[in-house]
């Protein structure tokens, strides 16, 4: 790939959720601060909210890693569960060795005790919960269930939801109004701004050993955050497009050209209408790569 190319040590716009790519802006920051808040006052259920792709996974690994030496932290990546399915991953993941043999009634016996057991070892237990927007009804009853689990003074589990908007459609239902009583803490994560952009890709290229003037000029930012509307996931793919078109061709360095040869290849990037290379498709867009690419290295 591009790797050595550029003098970098990994990828830099890869869609994996690596907490050391984490960038503290403005958003991201006030979550965490958020959350971390939240939990320190020991609040039953915290929630955040945000569009596909503003980086609400990426949130939730890093809230887990911060957390994780000072709480027992129960990790749901899959929200696709039924109420019985939620009780095992629970047990699961709160490292549980129990009969499966247990009827539903059991299962929630044994794991209330052992939440008290935790609890008499003062050991704080948090459920992270991501793609909470696709937990169902019965689900949903489910887990306000487990927050009624409590001492005078302490909740035995906090629950921290992370979800599309339709997780505010969601409760904002009369089925669940109990539960969304139960949220104290919220937060919705809005889209970068163009400033937060080009610090944000800047900041990758950083982590990612890059120790060079920018490859990116703030204007061609601009037309990156333009195009991606400030979503941090359409940022890394088209700069993920922009670094390999560079490389196809043997420069090093970035153009506008590359900027838009990009946005016309990804999908639900805001199209320059006025852009001469507005019709390449996908496919005509990933010869004109490979081609070059080649051509290029004929000339080592």
């Amino acid at each position: 790939m591009y790797l050595s190319f550029f003098n970098l040590s990994e990828m830099p716009f890869t869609l994996t959720p690596n907490t050391e790519f984490f960038c503290a802006l403005e958003p991201h920051h006030e979550a965490m601060q958020v959350l971390t808040t939240a939990l320190e006052m020991g609040e039953g259920f915290i929630k955040v909210t945000g569009e596909v792709g503003t980086g609400k996974t990426l949130l939730c690994r890093k809230l887990l890693n911060q957390i994780e030496e000072d709480y027992f932290v129960a990790y749901l990546p899959n929200s696709y569960l039924s109420p019985e399915e939620l009780r095992w991953a629970i047990a699961v993941e709160l490292g549980m060795e129990v009969d499966k043999t247990l009827d539903q009634q059991s299962l929630s016996q044994q794991i209330n005790h052992y939440l008290l057991e935790l609890q008499e070892d003062n050991e704080r237990v948090v459920l992270l919960i991501d793609e909470a927007q696709c937990l169902s009804w019965e689900t949903l009853e489910a887990l306000r269930l487990f927050t009624n689990l409590e001492t005078e003074t302490d909740k035995l589990i906090q629950v921290v939801l992370f979800g599309q908007p339709e997780l505010d459609d969601k409760l904002a239902n009369s089925k669940v109004r109990q539960l969304r009583q139960r949220i104290s803490f919220s937060y919705s994560l809005r889209a970068m701004t163009a400033s937060e952009v080009i610090y944000y890709i800047n900041h990758r290229l950083q982590v990612a050993g890059f120790n060079q003037p920018p490859l990116f000029s703030n204007r061609l930012g601009l037309k990156i955050a333009r195009a991606s509307r400030g979503i941090p996931r359409l940022v890394n793919i088209l700069c993920h497009k922009v670094l390999l078109q560079a490389y196809g061709e043997g420069l090093n360095i970035i153009t506008s050209r590359h900027i838009q040869l990009a946005i016309a290849d990804t999908d639900d990037c805001a199209k320059y209408r006025s852009n001469q290379y507005w019709g390449y498709s996908v496919l005509a867009i990933s010869v004109f790569v490979i081609a070059a690419i080649w051509v290029w290295r004929q000339w080592l």
